[in-house]
């Protein structure tokens, strides 16, 4: 399996691409060969390994159309999905495409016709492709929803005392965070800057602010230390960090995106982002020691039914149908 995408983990972590990394990883803990190279510039220079995950770093000398060429499968991702279609096509490989979103220029590149395979991360997104394939000449052949694997126990720890935001961007939400902590100064806040988008966490005695990490240490040091999790985003497709949360029984407060209603389901506390007296009130109802203990079961509840082995076990039988039938043709 050969990956193409712009970053990956541990250097860069955002949820399509953990999403993705989980994907590999479940097809190298079943015996084959995952291969992930790079398009963009970044710290390291030489090839690393992720959970048996080859990962090759963007440079002048690596050729990406030659590992392209000797696939049997290849992969891709938001923006490099056209590029990695147009090799496919030349190489005769069969094509996955994997869909994080439902913007514009995410429907496009799924019909190209090396595309064995589309994955879409939510019950949601699959509504929204059928919609927009609807009535056209061209669409993708096989979709297959995969939900953002989260593992639980990878996660799990014992909730902090902080009410605490992923990604300082005001497209999620920061600034609701800062208003909260003005009006809440004797609250604990905690502000974790995102792997992409201009981050602006608060200057206030009461936020802590942490940088951007390997998502390997988020367990320890974000969901040890946090009470509450807010998700003010204005757009989610899915909401990884929401899931990672709830692994530990921390409650999610969250703005009704159609992803985050999906992923958070019945756990999920909701109030329009816009209306931030709501969020205080919200907040200041689970200081209520039973009302928290409701709360927290309902996250620990949803998490375990949103174990991800049935998805990865079928993620991984639909790559093997892809390469079997890559094999039959050769």
């Amino acid at each position: 399996m050969v990956a193409r995408v712009h970053a990956y983990p541990p250097d860069h972590n955002a949820g399509a691409e953990w999403a993705l990394h989980e994907m590999l990883r479940a097809l190298v803990r079943r015996g084959h060969a995952a291969e992930v190279w790079l398009s963009q510039w970044a710290t390291r220079r030489d090839p690393y390994e992720v959970d048996g995950v080859r990962v090759v770093p963007h440079s002048l000398g690596g050729s990406f159309a030659s590992a392209a060429a000797r696939a049997d499968v290849l992969v891709s991702h938001l923006e490099n999905v056209p590029l990695t279609a147009c090799l496919a096509r030349g190489h005769g490989v069969p094509m996955v495409v994997v869909g994080h979103n439902t913007f514009d220029l995410t429907w496009e590149p799924m019909t190209t016709g090396s595309t064995a395979l589309v994955v879409v991360n939510s019950e949601w997104m699959r509504a929204e492709a059928e919609r927009h394939f609807d009535g056209q000449p061209r669409r993708p052949g096989r979709m297959l929803v995969v939900r953002p694997p989260v593992h639980p126990h990878e996660y799990r720890t014992r909730p902090g005392d902080c009410i605490t935001l992923i990604n300082c961007t005001v497209t999620k939400g920061v600034g609701v965070l800062a208003e909260l902590a003005e009006r809440m100064p004797d609250s604990k806040f905690l502000a974790v800057r995102g792997g992409y988008g201009e981050q602006q966490p608060p200057d206030l005695p009461n936020v802590l602010v942490l940088d951007h990490m390997d998502g390997r240490r988020m367990r320890d040091e974000v969901y040890a230390r946090t009470r509450l999790l807010l998700m003010p985003s204005d757009y989610e497709s899915w909401g990884r960090v929401g899931v990672e949360a709830m692994a530990s029984g921390i409650p999610v407060l969250a703005h009704p995106t159609d992803g985050l209603t999906e992923s958070l389901g019945p756990a999920g506390i909701f109030q329009d982002r816009n209306t931030v007296d709501a969020w205080q009130k919200a907040i200041e109802a689970l200081d209520d020691p039973a009302a928290y203990r409701a709360a927290s079961r309902r996250a620990k509840a949803r998490s375990k039914a949103l174990d991800p082995t049935e998805d990865l076990n079928a993620w991984c039988d639909a790559v093997e149908e892809v390469c079997g039938a890559r094999t039959a043709s050769r």
